[in-house]
């Protein structure tokens, strides 16, 4: 799994970060986007959280066109995201990795 946190535009005031990266087991890329709320005025909650599916974004691109309305994309983050993606195929999932989906999504995938 990678992970990248990314800085809010400078007029996304209620913003407070959003985060990007590749989820090998399920096989997707995942968007979070974290807004200010009452209850969480400094850590903020996900109210955009995409790539909790199997195969839901499946490249890098889709990803980012989620964030990107809110935060502060670095030049070749695409790539770089693509790049930890490829980096992971081959392997496979654990026992309890397995076990999971099946309870979860009723395979493995």
């Amino acid at each position: 799994m990678s992970r990248h946190d990314l800085e809010p535009k400078p007029d996304s005031i209620d913003v407070v970060r959003a985060v990007i990266g590749w989820d090998r087991p399920l096989q997707t890329f995942f968007a979070q986007v974290f807004f200010t709320t009452e209850d969480e005025p400094a850590e903020g909650e996900p109210l955009i959280w995409t790539g909790m599916e199997p195969g839901e974004l499946l490249t890098a691109e889709a990803a980012i066109a989620i964030v990107a309305p809110h935060a502060i994309v670095p030049a070749g983050l695409a790539e770089q995201l693509t790049a930890e993606m490829r980096a992971t195929n081959g392997i496979k999932d654990g026992l309890h990795q397995a076990t999971s989906k099946r309870r979860l999504f009723g395979s493995i995938h």
